[in-house]
């Protein structure tokens, strides 16, 4: 007997729960040649405030926990996506094409690049901090912060790889965020966001929004709660992008500039993906006090 496909319709990723969206409409997901695969939610104005409450609400706790224990953490999530490698495969295969051995080379290179950012978790801070030869009979110390809340339009055509690769930096350094995933190839970030919540990350740290980065990135980038934006995902318009940056003015947000064209995320990552998002504070202390 012929068997009838179980199509899935995929959810949010809010808080560390899976809610629909408020607007109630989904849309259509289909593979690389067109094929439906699935719906996925399409998140509203409503659902971007939503989720920015929630990790407002998860920022606190994250950026108090030690830089060690986030790497932990950060690590986890690697190896969770390890015992998951054939889902991702499947996933970023359907979403971008391409062969069986490039789709693992994807994966192989998503996990090597989350494990990377997690053994820099207690590193950055002696490599970017300081102490200051200052005048006088002081300490002075320079140590890197965490921003805050970062709305991250996340790349669209690298679906996993160039997610992994804005995601991680933001996160391993104490912030948290609000992602955007790729309209068209969302697969790989709803798995994702499915071995985040089984993994040890905290509800709220990493917030993931099916939708239109020409829809939502506006409202993130408006939000007076947002404290940065990460542009990756509007590569190739200029007029967005300028708007984006008129918008995220309005509170002294930092932004993270969209590039000229979507970068090569398989190349050696750097640390200007941590930098970007975090604030040095410097402390001046008597000596003998």
């Amino acid at each position: 007997m012929a068997r009838i496909d179980v199509r899935k319709t995929y959810k949010l990723y809010i808080g560390g729960a899976f809610p629909r969206s408020e607007s109630g409409h989904s849309y259509e997901v289909t593979d690389s040649k067109g094929k439906f695969v699935a719906n996925a939610a399409l998140a509203s104005r409503k659902d971007v405030r939503d989720a920015v409450v929630a990790a407002r609400k998860a920022f606190g706790s994250w950026s108090g926990r030690t830089a060690y224990n986030r790497g932990q953490i950060v690590y986890r999530i690697a190896e969770v996506m390890e015992d998951r490698r054939p889902q991702f495969e499947d996933a970023v295969r359907q979403s971008e094409g391409g062969s069986a051995a490039a789709a693992r080379g994807q994966v192989d290179a998503a996990v090597d690049r989350l494990v990377w950012y997690a053994g820099w978790a207690d590193k950055l801070a002696q490599v970017i901090g300081n102490a200051n030869p200052v005048a006088g009979p002081f300490f002075n110390h320079t140590a890197p912060e965490p921003t805050g809340v970062v709305g991250v339009l996340a790349p669209q055509s690298s679906s996993l790889l160039g997610l992994v690769s804005v995601v991680a930096p933001v996160i391993v350094t104490g912030n948290v965020a609000v992602v955007v995933s790729s309209y068209e190839r969302p697969l790989p970030a709803v798995t994702f966001s499915e071995v985040l919540a089984t993994s040890d990350v905290p509800g709220g740290v990493v917030n993931i929004l099916t939708g239109d980065a020409a829809t939502l990135g506006p409202w993130l980038a408006a939000h007076m709660d947002v404290n940065a934006i990460d542009l990756g995902g509007v590569t190739g318009d200029a007029e967005l992008a300028t708007a984006l940056e008129v918008a995220a003015a309005d509170n002294l947000k930092r932004v993270r500039r969209a590039p000229d064209e979507e970068p090569d995320w398989t190349a050696e990552p750097a640390l200007s993906a941590m930098t970007a998002f975090v604030e040095a504070k410097t402390v001046w202390h008597p000596i003998g006090i």
